[in-house]
Parts: structure tokens; sequence; C-alpha cells
């Protein structure tokens, strides 16, 4: 054996001994077929990570893509309040369904303890309209406080959702069904001087006295168009009481021929 065959020799033992994961086999694995292993697991990693990623970017955004809204307001964006310091004033909305389903319709407020609102929500029929009356209380302001600092303190909330017909209005549809609420608008509280006419101020006298109407209408019992039930469960019918009188009004003309 020459030195350098000899010297190979020795080399390739090192390199044996070194990295004996080199060494073909079956229970063993090539540089190669490690490398390939490895870039197979982090693609497989990254086609997890992608579509996680892809959820999570698709669930964003839909959530900034604007919704139709289901309901028309007027006004729109802002609840008009007669300034009346110390007093109980009142404002209206007219709340109209623009969609083609029943649609439940809810307020929130963020002074509760000075605001309500009549009906507090209710269901409405497509094409269907009302018009709610919001009660304030409108307190007296600082000393150093004027009557624009009081716009923004306190915002009502409408919020919108889809019903089937026939359902019953009661608050807890919005908390069992919150994926399907839409937030209809924001409306802010604006003052107007109860002593200056304006377009405002006789717009919301008009809608004050249409909900004062609405609500008298409501109080009203149905109409009974049905059949006259009297004594215990009896029917009477027009021909019948007609057929009665006749055969009394007989039974007279016979007596006095007598």
């Amino acid at each position: 054996m020459s030195i350098s065959d000899q010297n190979r020799s020795i080399s390739d033992g090192k390199q044996r001994r070194l990295f004996p994961f080199w060494q073909t086999g079956t229970g063993s694995s090539s540089p190669a077929s490690t490398q390939s292993q490895l870039t197979a697991n982090s693609n497989e990693n990254g086609v997890v990570s992608n579509g996680r990623s892809a959820n999570k970017l698709s669930s964003v955004a839909k959530s900034l893509i604007p919704m139709r809204r289901r309901l028309r307001l007027d006004p729109a964006n802002n609840l008009y309040f007669p300034y009346e310091p110390g007093k109980q004033v009142r404002s209206a909305v007219r709340i109209k369904n623009r969609s083609n389903s029943h649609v439940a319709f809810k307020f929130q407020t963020t002074a509760p303890k000075s605001c309500y609102m009549r009906p507090p929500g209710g269901v409405l029929a497509p094409g269907e309209s009302l018009i709610a009356t919001v009660f304030k209380f409108v307190e007296l302001p600082d000393k150093n406080e004027k009557q624009s600092d009081q716009r923004s303190k306190v915002k009502f909330k409408i919020m919108s959702l889809k019903v089937k017909e026939g359902t019953d209005f009661v608050p807890e549809l919005f908390d069992e069904q919150k994926d399907e609420v839409v937030v209809e608008r924001i409306l802010k509280v604006t003052f107007l001087n109860a002593d200056r006419s304006t377009p405002a101020l006789e717009k919301l006298k008009h809608q004050l006295a249409e909900a004062e109407a609405e609500l008298e209408l409501r109080k009203k019992p149905p109409v009974d168009t049905g059949p006259k039930v009297v004594g215990q469960g009896l029917v009477i019918d027009e021909w019948k009481e007609r057929r009665e009188k006749y055969l009394a009004r007989q039974q007279v003309e016979a007596v006095d021929l007598m």
C-alpha cells in the first residue's frame, strides 16, 4: 500500500467515526434526504401558518367591509333637544325598515340615568316605520360651561338585528345573536334654542306630535270585526236577529186580529 493510499484510508476512517450518519443503511439517511425532510417540514409548517394567516386576514377583511344598513333614520346623525336647563325635554327620530326582512331594533345610551326611549326597541316589518321619542333631563350648566360644551356628552346607539316574522321583541335577542347585530348609527345630542323658531325646531315639534298620535293609536283596542258574542257563547248573526223580529211582529198582528 502506498503512502497516499494509507493516508486516504485513515482519513476515511476518521470521517466514518466523526460523521456516522453519512453511512448508508436502513436506519440512517443521507444529507440530501435529511435536507429534503427539513424542507418538507418547513413547507408543511408554512402551509399551516399560511392557512391560519389567511383565515385571520379574511376575518379582519370581513370586519372592515361595511354592512348594508337595515334602517333609515330621520334625523340621520343627531338627536335635537330644546335647550331648557333643569327640565326634562324630548326629541324624536323616525325609524324605517328599508330591508326585505323583519328587523328588530334597540336603543342604547351613554347616560341611562338621565335618558330613556319610548319604545326602547321593537320589531319592524319590511317598509314599516315608527317615531321613537327620546326623553332627556338637561342639567344646569356650570359657571364656566357653555351650551356648546354639552353637544358630545351624551350619545345614543341604534342597533338592528334580522329576525323571523312573528318574533316578539325582547332585549335578550341582541345578546343571543351578537354576531348578527349591526350598529346602525351613533346619534349625537344637539341642543336647539327653544325661544327661536328654526326649521329643525319646527320639524321636531311636528315629529313629536306624530309620535303622540301613533302612541294613542296603539293604545286603542283593536276593532272586532268578527261575529257578535253575547250571553254564554251565543252567536247572533244579522239574519237570525231579523227572523226573530219578524216572528215577534207576526205574533202581535195575530193577537190584534182576534
